[in-house]
This record gives C-alpha cells, structure tokens and sequence, in this order.
C-alpha cells in the first residue's frame, strides 16, 4: 500500500494539558482505567479503519515520543511523530506542522477525546467530496459528559456548518473532536492565519465553512469524552468500567 492511499490519522497531543496536571505531568501520558490517553485514541483509531497514525508532539514531546516508540510494534500500524515548535499556540498549528506528512484525506483526533470507533467509520461511510471536510457531532444537547464551559459548539443547516466555537450562542450539536478532511483544511486554516490571526482548528474550519465546504454528521447514539479535567477523567473511567462488564 503506498503512502497516498493510507488513512491516516492526526493525533494532535502537543499541548500543556494544564488542566489534568494532578493526574500526571503529560496529559497524552495519564492513565485512563490502567491505560494511557494516547494508546485509548490509538487503538480506537486503528479499530476505526486508521492504518497510519501522526502524533504531533509539543510539550513533554520526547516522553510521548518514547513511549509511542515502543507501542508501534504492539498495534501494528506505524506511528510517526511530528513535533510542534509552536505548541504553546492554538492547535491549528499542530496541524500544520503535521502537513508534510498528509498527501490525501485524513481523520483527525484529539488526544484527550475517548469515542467510539464507529464514529470513524461513519464520517467514512461515503466519499468525500473534493476539497471539503466532515466533523462528527452531537446533537444531545444534554449530555452529562460534556463540559458546557469547555466544549466548542457547532451550528448547522441540513448538515452544513455554519458556525463553529467555544462561545458562540446559537448552536444545535457538539464538536466530539473527530475529524475526516481533505488537505483543502491545511490550507484553509494557513488562510484563516493570514486574513485574521486565527491560528485555531476551528478558524480553518470556518474558512471552509463559509465555502459550504464543512459537513456535520451526527453520531447517534455512540459515546464520546473530552478527558480533560478530574472531573472529566472520573467520568471516563466510569464509562470505561460499565464497558468492560
């Protein structure tokens, strides 16, 4: 299988993660049920059909680095670094220090996001078209496991986004964090830096948003987690025990 035809995920896990520092000094390192952060998103993606995995690393990045080393061997699918120099900004640029290694449609995940791997699956389910992109949201608008102060909300119309942010009022789903895109959103979000200094994921999502460009699909059903505080990390590690009952 050559590079161009891999499905490759983005596993961005540059960041500080301030907010779980009690449980661990590396927040892709903390353990969830026994298990690190990271390994829970890599094997969920390699169950979601990911046959190539990029990690871009920042903060603590030689210790993820190290550790993802001696996991490859063990989920059998390569896993490639690519290091953020500018980690301590929004996480668009994890994407695009990543760039040089996507060359085709790629997921992207988020290292402290637990989910379902069917949900990559259905973002795959139909082909996407030129150019554009597709998130997984949802639209349980009370959903106990979403923090509502943290959670980047999503508007749409018929399954087109129109708006996308952690403080926008009108909203009808949930980001969950997992992507399916074109490389047309590297670019989108290089444009999004260069017209309004929005170095987010989210900017370059609205860039192709406002080109009709941005799909919504709702996961049902499935379950996800944004493992990002204790709070968050209990709950995690509840839902994971009722799992393995």
């Amino acid at each position: 299988m050559t590079n161009a035809a891999r499905t490759k995920a983005v596993i961005m896990a540059a960041g500080q993660g301030s907010r779980l520092r009690e449980l661990g000094p590396s927040k892709p390192l903390t353990h969830v049920g026994g298990v690190p952060l990271i390994e829970r998103v890599i094997r969920s993606a390699v169950d979601g059909g990911a046959d190539g995995i990029v990690v871009v690393v920042g903060y603590l990045g030689d210790q993820v680095k190290a550790f993802l080393e001696q996991l490859a061997p063990r989920v059998g699918v390569p896993i490639e670094t690519a290091p953020n120099p500018d980690w301590q900004l929004s996480n668009g640029r994890s994407i695009l220090a990543a760039a040089h290694l996507i060359d085709s449609p790629f997921h992207i995940l988020m290292s402290d996001h637990l989910f379902d791997s069917e949900i990559m699956r259905l973002l795959r389910a139909t082909p996407l078209p030129a150019g554009a992109g597709r998130l997984a949201t949802d639209a349980n608008l009370k959903n106990p496991n979403v923090d509502l102060d943290d959670v980047t909300r999503v508007l749409h119309d018929n399954g087109r986004i129109t708006q996308i942010g952690k403080t926008i009022a009108d909203y009808n789903a949930f980001d969950t964090g997992v992507f399916y895109v074109s490389p047309a959103l590297i670019d989108a979000i290089r444009t999004s830096i260069a017209e309004t200094g929005d170095d987010s994921l989210s900017g370059g999502v609205r860039r192709l948003a406002r080109d009709g460009k941005m799909e919504a699909v709702d996961i049902g059903a499935r379950e996800w987690i944004d493992v990002d505080d204790p709070a968050a990390h209990g709950l995690a590690s509840q839902l994971l025990a009722k799992a393995a009952v």
